[in-house]
This record gives structure tokens, C-alpha cells and sequence, in this order.
């Protein structure tokens, strides 16, 4: 099993569903989920527990009040810093990951907070959406297709 440190942000998750979702990822591959408030529902929901299954009592989680706070706890290094938007300015393909990584996701409804992508243009990734016709994919499924990519190298791919 390679020894992984890599991180999944989720900066305030507003549908539980999702956070429960990749809670489950989290545990598969034995990574840390850090959730940032504030979150559009209570972890202690049945909706979470049921997406996460009987998996999330598992689930390495850390919690932070806001993103600065996660920013002074971390202290992460910026080249460490991964940022998930639907108009990023770089395919997820294209980063070879460290496995360290802080893979940075934001909420369903708006993305990520100006605060956390302010002076991180060239730090913003897409997943790449053939048809038009599709405005945006799952959070829990962009998720889980990043850290999948993310961990190629990782996992012998």
C-alpha cells in the first residue's frame, strides 16, 4: 500500500449526500477529508452516515472553522495546493501530484470562495466536459474522479 498523505478539502459543503460520499472515498484510500464550515447541513444527518455507509465512523476528519483558519492550522505550501472549478484554468490531467497534495474542492451551489482562490489563477483545475449541454458534474463524483487521477502515479498507473 503506498504511503499516501494526500488531503480532500471541502470548503462548506451545503448537500450531505456528497460529504458522505467522499467520506467513503476517503476511507477507500485511506485519506484525510478536511471539511470547512460553514456546511449547509449537520454531520450528524442520516443523509451523511447513509452515503458514507457503516464506512464513516473511519473517516479521518478534521474540521475548520473557515479558510483561514485550515490556512493558519496548515500551513499548507501553495505548490501543495490543488483547486477544483468548473472553469479552471488547467485540465486535471495535466499536474503530476505530489502525494502530498491538498486536493480543494468548494461547494455545490457557487464553488469556491474568493477568499480561497485569490491569487491562485494558475493553481485552478477542470475536469474536462465533452457536451455542452451538461452545466456541471456530481461533487462526489468530481471528487472522486480527481483523486483517482491525482493518485495515478501512486497506485502504479
Amino acid at each position: 500500500m503506498p504511503d499516501l498523505q494526500m488531503k480532500i478539502v471541502l470548503v462548506t459543503p451545503e448537500i450531505p449526500y456528497n460529504t458522505g460520499a467522499i467520506g467513503r472515498t476517503c476511507v477507500a484510500l485511506n485519506l484525510e477529508l478536511i471539511l470547512i464550515r460553514p456546511y449547509g447541513f449537520s454531520l450528524d444527518e442520516k443523509s451523511v452516515r447513509r452515503a458514507g455507509m457503516d464506512y464513516w465512523k473511519h473517516c479521518q476528519l478534521s474540521e475548520y472553522d473557515d479558510w483561514h483558519n485550515f490556512l493558519d492550522d496548515r500551513k499548507p505550501h501553495r505548490d501543495k495546493l490543488y483547486f477544483f472549478e468548473q472553469y479552471g484554468a488547467r485540465s486535471v490531467f495535466e499536474p503530476d501530484y505530489p502525494k502530498d497534495a491538498f486536493l480543494v474542492f468548494g461547494c455545490e451551489s457557487k464553488g469556491l470562495p474568493k477568499v480561497a482562490l485569490d491569487g491562485m489563477g494558475d493553481r485552478t483545475f477542470n475536469l474536462p466536459m465533452l457536451n455542452p449541454a451538461v452545466r456541471s458534474l456530481n461533487l462526489a463524483n468530481v471528487a472522486t474522479a480527481v483523486v483517482y487521477q491525482a493518485m495515478r502515479t501512486q497506485l502504479g498507473g
